[in-house]
Order: C-alpha cells, then structure tokens, then sequence
C-alpha cells in the first residue's frame, strides 16, 4: 500500500492503527496525522520497542491495508 494513500485518508485509517495499536491515544493519532516516522516514534513511546522493531510493525500493518481501510461508511440509507 502507498503511505501517501493512507496519510491522505489518515482519518479513515486511523481507527485501524487504534486497533492494532490499543496503547495509542486518540490524541497520539491526531499529532501523528499520518505522518509514518510520527507514528513509528509513538509505537516506540506507547510500547517501549525498539526503532527498528516499531519500524518492522508498522511495515507489516502498512501491508495488511486494503482498500476496504479506505471505503466510506455507506450503510445509512
């Protein structure tokens, strides 16, 4: 997956990160605003890893991301 798809649609992925990530505050995903080197130092912070070990998390998360991370909610008819 691009990173500057999911930077751009960051509110939209952002609930996956909270997913993947419980530790992480809503405040934490609203400072990284999908900027990747903020949220690989948040990981670090929140989970006391180290940078390589945050960096080889969020490759793995970044290709799990599918399109379905980036549709909208369409269900209210």
């Amino acid at each position: 997956m691009n990173w500057d798809r999911i930077r751009g649609n960051w509110k939209q992925v952002a609930g996956k990160a909270k997913e993947q990530w419980g530790k992480l505050t809503d405040d934490d995903l609203d400072v990284v605003a999908g900027r990747r080197d903020q949220l690989a130092g948040k990981i670090q912070e929140r989970y006391g890893v180290a940078k390589d070990d945050a960096e080889r998390q969020l490759a793995e998360w970044e290709r799990k991301a599918s399109d379905s991370w980036f549709k909208k909610d369409d269900k209210r008819t």
